[in-house]
């Protein structure tokens, strides 16, 4: 049995991760979250009373209390997910980004090489420190038929992307230079239960249910590969216990939509699943308003996940049309833990 401790475990990611590792493998779990205003200890409902699941709310940049908990802990597995993760409130704040993203990512690290430095032999030749990033980190692609692959270079951005690449970069530093046994996985967009509000697809979910516009950027032509948030969870647990040291792996869900059709394809789900609409609205996609596009907007992410899959054995079970009804299900059946969360979102949830 490992300990796996899983830092920003309350946020949407890290909360799929955790309730994946107490209800499928036999491992132990210990969350590390600060529980900002996008950590939701809601989303681990299902799994608080298990004797494998412990929380603490802790800050990664706070050494002293890292410190504590590696000690206290013994992790076998590190899995670094604790981030700002907003394009827009990076933007408009980047500080934030700047102090979550990289220096609690070189805090954890500096906290995971001390731990590390004097564990035993056996948990040595097991440990690994896995940070979760993004695909963002590479920039835009130009051609209608290139893919993100590990080794395109990084091209960040934005703020948000920018602290990503950054992060990246100090924890391939840590291996080379110090030998802490990292690995890394670049992400394309996640979507799925437990989403907070803010983000694209729940916010166009929950405006269209209120009868609010559905704002998209200029035309909506941006183009995003999206990914199951249940299918990153197992991909990701994969890499933790199976990856290998030093390398990274891409992971895409093989779903590349424009902005304007994901948010049509939520209007035709609605349509089907809550006809009874708000009043004066005839149909969902009259709510569909064209918005000015944001500074430095990225055209097209799309991901090549063919190394996970020979490698690891991993693939998507979920196709976007599969994933997307399952989702639109879950924040209708789910008002009692999205509701209190909509009043603490303030920017725009475009993507």
């Amino acid at each position: 049995m490992r300990c796996i401790l899983v830092t920003g475990g309350a946020g949407f990611i890290g909360s799929a991760v955790v309730r994946h590792i107490i209800n499928d493998t036999t491992d132990t779990v210990v969350v590390v979250d600060k529980i900002t205003y996008a950590g939701n200890l809601a989303s681990l409902d299902k799994v608080k009373n298990s004797d494998r699941y412990a929380f603490q709310q802790v800050d990664i940049c706070d050494r002293n209390k890292l410190d504590q908990i590696f000690t206290h802990y013994q992790p076998n597995v590190v899995m670094h997910l604790a981030a700002e993760s907003h394009v827009d409130r990076s933007i408009n704040r980047p500080a934030a980004f700047i102090e979550t993203n990289v220096v609690g990512t070189y805090t954890l690290l500096e906290a995971a090489r001390h731990y590390f430095s004097g564990v035993s032999v056996d948990i040595k030749s097991t440990f690994r420190f896995h940070h979760i990033s993004t695909d963002e980190v590479y920039g835009d692609l130009q051609g209608t038929n290139d893919l993100f692959t590990e080794s395109t270079p990084y091209a960040p951005s934005s703020p948000y992307s920018a602290s990503k690449a950054a992060s990246d970069h100090l924890v391939r530093a840590w291996l080379r230079t110090y030998g802490l046994p990292t690995l890394i996985t670049n992400c394309s967009n996640n979507y799925g239960p437990y989403h907070f509000p803010e983000k694209l697809i729940p916010l166009m979910i929950l405006n269209a249910l209120a009868g609010k516009p559905l704002p998209v950027y200029g035309q909506g032509d941006q183009i995003r590969d999206w990914l199951f948030v249940e299918d990153h969870a197992r991909a990701l647990y994969q890499v933790a216990i199976r990856g290998v040291v030093g390398e990274t792996y891409n992971i895409g869900g093989h779903n590349e939509r424009k902005n304007r059709e994901v948010v049509e394809t939520i209007c035709t789900l609605l349509e089907e699943l809550t006809p009874q609409k708000p009043v004066g609205v005839k149909q969902y996609r009259d709510l569909i308003t064209h918005v000015t596009d944001r500074p430095g907007h990225d055209k097209r992410y799309a991901i090549d996940a063919g190394k996970i899959e020979r490698e690891l054995g991993w693939r998507p079970q979920e196709t976007f049309d599969s994933g997307l009804r399952k989702t639109v299900n879950w924040y209708l059946k789910n008002e009692s833990w999205w509701r209190p969360l909509q009043d603490n979102s303030s920017s725009s949830g475009l993507i």
